[in-house]
């Protein structure tokens, strides 16, 4: 095991607890919510492992995190980051823990644990999975928030017996994992993006329909849409106006799905009468509540699944940028601006 010092260089956290705002994923300044510190190594214990960061993962949920918009409060002084992949050099007693020295792992953000915002992790054993010796770093960073996440709900409108769906965000990282999924499922999707110039790419990866919710003509593209793909089910991570009236437009017994809040807008509710007459139902979809449900051999089956993806090439992770802790200070939010020309990725050292 490589030697582990007793200092490391991490992004961390200026605030406590929640802000009582709902501003969305966005941020000017990564300075008004870090601070780039010298902190202490933290120690694992029990079933506990720490990883040396090799690569850091940037997502909208760390966004809404660190601004304390997100369902699990802020800690203040604590690295920021639930997403990333590194080596594991040291493990609490548990065997667990210790089966996984020296193995290279994706790593996710476990409470009580540290973000990944830094050089070094603790997180639960639990909450890091070995990886595949082919699949490279910057898919081995973001391989369990998006990837985890297309593979659970495209799994999810498989069991409802769906022939079809609609995805919002579709130009995304995630929507395009699902795109290229719901094609090898025979699923016909229905995906909406804000950019004209989004379409095109989404229709090379087989989704039929792409819908543009700032043309002036949506509303009438939605309808033939609707009458066209018959969609059971929307996969929500925008939750705005437009969500409403797709989902007011799909047929009876449709479910909406809300899985993020990219947008700040608060939609109003469609007619309530759906909820009774339609039997429409409204719901949310949470990962980690998704993989606390599931059996250890279930997520390993899915972990194995989702790694395999990438390696064959039927997956990839497009990366827009990759950032050292002291760039990611100033220059992260430079790094987001323009959406969907791939993940930032943070190199710890």
């Amino acid at each position: 095991m490589p030697d582990i010092p007793a200092k490391m260089r991490a992004l961390v956290l200026k605030q406590d607890g929640y802000s009582g705002t709902a501003t969305g994923p966005s941020i000017e300044h990564l300075s008004d919510w870090c601070a780039l510190a010298e902190i202490p190594v933290p120690q694992p214990k029990a079933s506990e492992v720490l990883v040396r960061i090799g690569l850091a993962n940037v997502n909208p949920s760390d966004l809404h995190y660190i601004k304390g918009e997100y369902g699990q409060p802020r800690r203040k002084g604590v690295p920021a980051g639930f997403e990333g992949m590194g080596e594991v050099v040291a493990a609490g007693e548990d065997e667990a823990a210790q089966k996984l020295l020296g193995q290279r792992v994706a790593v996710s953000a476990s409470r009580g644990g540290s973000g990944v915002w830094a050089e070094y992790a603790l997180t639960d054993a639990r909450a890091v999975v070995p990886l595949h010796p082919k699949l490279s770093d910057a898919d081995a960073a973001a391989l369990i928030v998006n990837p985890m996440t297309a593979w659970a709900m495209l799994d999810l409108v498989r069991q409802a017996g769906a022939k079809g769906f609609v995805m919002t965000a579709g130009a995304s990282q995630l929507g395009k994992l699902m795109a290229r999924l719901a094609k090898e499922m025979g699923l016909a999707c229905v995906a909406t993006v804000r950019r004209e110039e989004h379409r095109s790419p989404l229709e090379g990866l087989g989704v039929g329909t792409v819908l543009n919710t700032e043309r002036d003509d949506f509303d009438e593209m939605l309808v033939a849409a609707m009458r066209q793909v018959q969609p059971t089910i929307l996969l929500d991570a925008v939750a705005d106006r437009h969500s409403a009236e797709i989902f007011a437009a799909m047929p009876a017994g449709a479910r909406w799905v809300i899985y993020g809040k990219l947008s700040p807008e608060a939609p109003a509710l469609p007619n309530l009468g759906q909820m009774v007459f339609m039997r429409k139902k409204i719901e949310g979809f949470w990962l980690t509540e998704w993989m606390a449900r599931a059996s250890p051999e279930s997520r390993r089956a899915a972990f194995e699944k989702v790694q395999e993806r990438f390696v064959s090439g039927a997956w990839k992770t497009d990366v827009a940028a990759t950032l050292s802790l002291d760039e990611a200070l100033d220059g992260l939010a430079e790094a987001l601006s323009g959406l969907n020309r791939g993940k930032v990725l943070i190199k710890p050292s």
